[in-house]
């Protein structure tokens, strides 16, 4: 049977009809499976929640206890039996805990990547090339634009600042979950030994990160000292607060931003950042099309972003394409 008569595209989401599951669905369903716990993926209030460990924790931290009634927590490279279908999840390579999903019905295997990133990450397993007979894949930056310099790179911007500007605080924007800890993390593989402070939205997501293993060193909530003392300081923050009320009280400010949209020049001009750097947890276009070459897929369904590039190129490799015209999936900005 061909996958595309046992994968639904309803109102919910992506849906799989013999496992009768969602994957990532943005309304409230009886059984979802999450691949990661940004808000636009992950949403509280289904009856039953399959996901790895981790992403189950950070629904937790983020919604309370009662965000599903049901949670089933399955491990990176493990399986289950949903119906006649086997369900397997496997790294993702984006956030703590994120994964693809791999449905193995009637000799077809299609893997839904959700978000996923190619790029090392200290904070989470690297993604794992799965192969499929269909990839359902997302197109964040699926636009020749998007290429994505080491992040090294970007990081080494951060830190010659700081030796230019000894004396001002470098407040760093910076989305609460998976990107706050990788950026942490990267600093300090560059040898960065001062402790950060924390806008107070990212404090439970970091502590929910040490957690589990991952340790981006000393760390200080704002809120613990005083605002002007931190001249000099590496301060971290949600993007929406870079330019509000909260930052006002710090000393000598340069805005900085880490995200992959900061490689349009417009968009970290609208933010008024001054140090922008390329730093995403989504695959840029060379790993996009490496990817759906890599998983020898006979077909891809492009889930959201820039589906008509994406499918324009595949087509160019000779892939079947196609839109899933999916939305509510976008990069998480708190």
């Amino acid at each position: 049977m061909a996958p595309s008569q046992w994968i639904e595209i309803r109102p919910e989401g992506l849906y799989c009809v013999p496992a009768h599951v969602y994957v990532d669905p943005t309304r409230t369903v009886d059984a979802a499976i999450v691949t990661h716990g940004h808000a636009d993926h992950a949403r509280s209030g289904h009856g039953r929640v399959l996901a790895t460990a981790e992403t189950l924790a950070i629904m937790h931290c983020r919604y309370g206890a009662a965000f599903t009634q049901e949670r089933v927590p399955l491990a990176l490279g493990a399986s289950i039996e949903l119906g006649e279908v086997q369900v397997t999840l496997y790294p993702a390579g984006h956030v703590l805990g994120s994964a693809q999903v791999l449905f193995e019905y009637q000799g077809t295997r299609l893997v839904v990547s959700g978000d996923y990133a190619r790029q090392p990450n200290p904070t989470c397993q690297p993604f794992e090339v799965i192969p499929c007979d269909v990839f359902v894949t997302e197109a964040t930056f699926a636009l020749p634009v998007f290429r994505h310099p080491p992040i090294q790179l970007e990081i080494a911007k951060l830190m010659q600042s700081l030796e230019v500007f000894p004396d001002a605080c470098h407040l760093v924007g910076a989305y609460a979950l998976g990107k706050a800890q990788r950026v942490m993390a990267e600093i300090r593989a560059a040898g960065y030994d001062r402790p950060f402070y924390l806008h107070g939205a990212l404090v439970k997501l970091c502590e929910l990160y040490q957690q589990w293993g991952i340790d981006v060193g000393e760390w200080i909530p704002v809120s613990d000292v005083d605002k002007k003392s931190l001249g000099g300081e590496v301060v971290l923050c949600p993007p929406g607060a870079l330019a509000d009320r909260w930052s006002r009280g710090l000393p000598s400010v340069i805005p900085c931003m880490a995200s992959g949209w900061m490689q349009i020049r417009a968009r970290a001009k609208q933010r008024r950042v001054e140090l922008p750097m390329v730093i995403s947890d989504h695959a840029d276009w060379d790993d996009l099309l490496a990817t759906i070459q890599a998983v020898e897929a006979r077909e891809i369904w492009i889930t959201h972003g820039q589906e008509a590039a994406l499918m324009h190129a595949a087509s160019s490799l000779g892939l079947t394409a196609k839109p899933l015209h999916l939305v509510g999936f976008e990069e998480e900005g708190e």
